[in-house]
This record gives C-alpha cells, structure tokens and sequence, in this order.
C-alpha cells in the first residue's frame, strides 16, 4: 500500500518535470546563439572583461605591421590630430570643457571606438563639434565649417531640417498665445488625433513625451488586457533603454519577465505559440537591417567587421507568420516605428510592410521638431480601465503629455505630408535609394576599397571585408572630408530624404577620397592569411593576458600592453 502511494506521488512528479524540462528546452532553442541572445550570460561575461589599452607603439602596429606600414600609420594618425585641431578649436574646447560636467559626453568620447584603443584617441584624436545652424543637408559648426549631415538628428530628421524649422515656426503661431498651459487640452489636438487615426489605422491616441515612454505604455496596456505578465524582444533590438526592454549589457537591474528570442526563427513561432504567459510581442522594424545583431556601432569593431543585409520578401514573410501567431494565441503585436515611423513611407512600416500591428508607437520625426512619443492602438486595448471594476485601472500619465506646442508641432508636421513634394518623395522612395546604394557600392568597389553598403530606405550601414583590428578608424577620415556621421560611427548613416542626386554623388565622392586616404595609410594593411577567426583569437588572448596581468598588480587600474 506504501509502496502504491509513493507511486503515485512520484509518476505525475517525473510526467512534471519532463514537461518542464521540455518547456524549459524549447524556450533555449528560440534564443539566437550569440552573447546578444542571451542576455544574462551576456552581463555576466561582460562583468569578466578587464579593461586594457594599447600603448603608443602597440596601437599602431596591433596586428603585427611591419615598421614602414606602423609609420604611415602613426603619419596619417598625427595628420588628422593637427586637422581637427587647426580646423574645429572652439568646438574642440566646448567639449572639453563639458565632458567634466555632461556624462553623456565623456561616455560618447569613451566608447566611439573599441575600448583597446580608446585611451589613445581620447587624448590625441579630438572631432568634436558644436554646430550652431542648419540649411538645406547641411550642418554649420561654431568655427564656422560646413558639413553633409548624415547623423539625422538621431533618427528625426527625415525631410531636412529647413522642414522641421517651419513647423516649429508654424507652432509658435498657432500655440503661442497658449504658452505652456499644461492640463486642458488645445484644440489642435482633435485635428492630430484624426490624422494620426488614419495613418495608423487605429481607433484611438494617447500621446507622450518619448519614444520610449510610448513604448513603456504600450507595453503596460498589453499587459493590463492580456492579465499576462511576459514581453517578447527580438535579439539586438532597441526599444529605448528602460530596464524592462533592455535586460542585458546596459541594466544594472535584473528583469524577469523579459524573454530575448532570435528573430525570422521557426523556434520563436513555436514558444509563442505554446506559451501562456506572454503578452505582448515587441518588433523594431529598424532590425531588418541586420536582424538579431545590436545597433552596429564601431565602438563593437573589436575583432573585424560587421553583417547587415535587408532581404524584405523574407522579413515580409516572417511578419506576417508573427502576426498569425500572435493573432491566434491573443499575444499583442507592438511595431515600435519610434526610429523608422514616416521614414519609410507616410503610413510607416504597417503600410510598407503590409502587416497590422495591434499597437503601435511612433515619436523622434513626428513631433515637428520637438520631442514626442504617441501610441495608437484599438479602444479594446487603450483603454485604462474596466467598466465592472472601478478601481481596477492602468494608469499613464505625464505633466507634459499634449504640451501645446509639441501639438501644433505636430500639427504642422502632418498636414506637409500631404504636400505634392512630400507625395512625390514617397512615391519614388524605394527606387531611389536602391540607386543610391547601388550608386555608393560601385563607386567603392571602383576604388578597391574593402568596404560595402547595406540600406533600409534612407539608413546605410557600412560593412568591411577586410578583417582588420583598424575598421573603426574610418569615421575620424569621413569625419575630416566634413561628414557628420552620428557618434556610433560608420554603422549608421541616416540620410534626410531631402538629398538632391548633386547632393548624395557629392556624399559618394567624399566617402571615397576619405577611404583612399585611410588605404593610402595602411590602416587596411593585414598579415598574410589574417581572418575574421584569427583576429578574434587574437583578441581572446589579449583578453586572457589583460586579466592575468590586473590580477597580479598591486591595484585594479587599467592595464597598458606593449609591444
């Protein structure tokens, strides 16, 4: 009798652990392989990377050049110091000066570039720039230089900035009178609720102050109507940088009810389709540009190059299969368009892509100029409470929710899109930028440059064939042909769609000298039979020395390697 109640306990016991262990699997195979699919693991190795720099010698000739080539090196290296120098003082000074009181400063100086190399450039290399105007895609700094912009305002300039001043101008007018009188609503705000309901092709909007807060909101509704507690990320996508969508490298916190899956995946379709804890699926369209890697920043160029490559049929496909998962299980599908919402056409990438989301948030270009964050969503999810339950409520609010002039702003932003040149703009946007691209890649290849492009519409990325320790110097050259690049470097270009074919071949042409000038200094020399596998060897060892020279002194500071 004993011996049949233990049975008893122990069989539905082994039948629940191998359903866990099951479960448990299935849920490993969704992640992507990569340290950026899984998250924790990914703090954890990152928390065993000891902090090394190069000496001067040993900065310049890392991959084992020969003297000749370590002197031109150190030759072009000291050229574009005295360039930056002559050519930007003030700006150089401003930012000095800011760096002791700004954080964001000192973090941008520190992490432009890989961080084996960052203490040499810190001290030597300085592009800093202060601009003070803006006409047309270009860029005056406060010593008065031109630029070609391609840093686009991180994401918002997407028709030109002399676009953008008009709609400030155009706020000013229309809510000036107003001021900054937070609480009653103006009465803009009807006509931006209309527009946005049609571009959206949902029923209701609630408006916020970021990108990011849109997208905390987004995701709180989806757990309020679902009474489920789990978000889904894909692998590498940005989705602001608030603890619940940034688990990894970046987040001190520790978040639990967040699950990283690889993206275009066949075992990510099958956790969602399996689980009942999920409520809301998050996707960045900006990742069809490189899916499942992080943002492609040169400070990451530590062992070679970079992958990027849209393929929209595929991506198209996998959206659409997403949706009919998500559709099925009762999961909220969220696009988070923040980067990407107008860029790629007036309906963004719902209507580019061909695929309803359930939720979906837009800010950064939206706004006019000014800083925004709007959600737009069906009344079944946005709304914050439950008729039967008069306490059980989701509540988002902000002071500065539907300022005024954020409203006129965006006010003024909507109806230009409706202007014949903005139309005629969309209507030939995929045609060309694919020439652009095309244009960019031949003019490269011609020169025998080891460099490609890869673009989303208007946003390239700069991949390397040539597998050297030195990719990331290529900025600091386009940044002396008077390109503005954005701080993360060449692994995004963002081009306004107000570039002239004059414009964007004048872009191609200063590309081409700086990577002719970056060869010219033997930045892309290699050693005979290097590879994307031997430098990473290369860098695993420097790792492994680094750790076992900082153990064995006296103090943790950082460790400096010689030739």
């Amino acid at each position: 009798m004993t011996n049949s109640l233990l049975w008893l306990f122990l069989v539905p016991l082994a039948l629940w652990l191998v359903w866990r262990i099951h479960v448990r699997l299935r849920l490993s195979r969704a992640k992507h392989p990569s340290l950026a699919g899984h998250v924790r693991m990914a703090k954890r190795v990152a928390r065993l990377i000891p902090t090394y720099e190069f000496d001067s010698d040993r900065f310049f000739a890392v991959d084992g050049a020969p003297e000749g080539v370590s002197a031109r090196r150190r030759s072009g290296f000291a050229q574009l110091a005295r360039h930056f120098r002559t050519t930007r003082p003030r700006s150089i000074a401003a930012m000095a000066d800011l760096s002791e009181q700004v954080p964001d400063v000192a973090f941008i100086a520190r992490y432009r570039v890989p961080f084996q190399f960052s203490g040499q450039v810190r001290t030597q290399l300085k592009p800093g720039v202060m601009v003070e105007r803006s006409a047309g895609v270009r860029l005056t700094d406060i010593d008065g230089n031109q630029w070609l912009d391609l840093g686009g305002a991180y994401g918002v300039n997407v028709f030109g900035y002399d676009f953008y001043k008009e709609c400030l101008r155009q706020a000013a007018a229309t809510a000036g009178d107003l001021g900054p009188v937070l609480g009653p609503y103006h009465p803009v705000i009807s006509d931006v609720v209309e527009r946005l309901r049609v571009i959206s092709g949902h029923e209701q909007v609630s408006f916020h102050m970021s990108g990011t807060e849109a997208v905390m909101q987004a995701v709180r509704m989806a757990r309020y109507h679902t009474g489920r507690s789990h978000v889904v990320r894909f692998c590498g996508a940005y989705h602001g940088w608030w603890d619940e969508v940034q688990p990894g490298i970046g987040n001190p916190g520790r978040v639990g009810q967040v699950y990283t899956l690889a993206e275009m995946s066949e075992a990510t379709l099958a956790v969602l389709a399996t689980r009942k804890d999920i409520a809301c699926v998050l996707v960045n369209p900006m990742q069809a540009l490189h899916p499942n890697s992080n943002a492609p920043g040169d400070g990451a160029l530590v062992a070679a190059g970079r992958h990027t490559g849209f393929d929209r049929a595929a991506y198209t496909d996998w959206l659409k299969r997403l949706r009919e998962v998500c559709s099925a299980r009762g999961i909220v599908l969220i696009f988070d368009e923040v980067f990407v919402g107008f860029r790629l056409a007036q309906g963004g990438a719902q209507e580019w892509l061909g695929v309803q989301a359930d939720l979906v948030t837009y800010g950064k270009t939206l706004g006019g100029g000014l800083p925004v964050g709007v959600v737009c969503g069906p009344e079944r999810l946005m709304r914050r409470y439950r008729e039967d339950r008069p306490l059980d409520i989701c509540f988002a609010r902000g002071t500065f929710n539907a300022h005024p002039w954020v409203l006129a702003a965006m006010q003024a932003f909507l109806e230009r899109l409706e202007q014949p040149g903005i139309q005629e703009i969309y209507s030939n946007l995929d045609d060309t930028w694919a020439r652009r691209a095309e244009r960019l890649n031949q003019a490269l290849n011609d020169a025998e440059l080891p460099v490609d492009a890869s673009h989303l519409g208007s946003i390239f990325t700069l991949t390397y064939r040539k597998p050297s320790r030195y990719n990331w110097m290529f900025q600091f050259y386009l940044n002396a042909e008077g390109l503005m690049l954005p701080w993360v470097g060449t692994g995004r270009l963002i081009f306004s769609l107000n570039y002239s074919e004059a414009e964007f071949d004048e872009v191609v042409e200063r590309i081409v000298r700086a990577g002719r000038r970056m060869n010219a200094d033997g930045w892309w020399w290699l050693p005979e039979g290097a590879t994307q596998r031997s430098v990473s060897r290369q860098v695993l060892l420097e790792l492994i020395k680094a750790r076992f020279q900082r153990a064995s002194a006296s103090s943790p500071s950082t460790v400096t390697i010689g030739s």
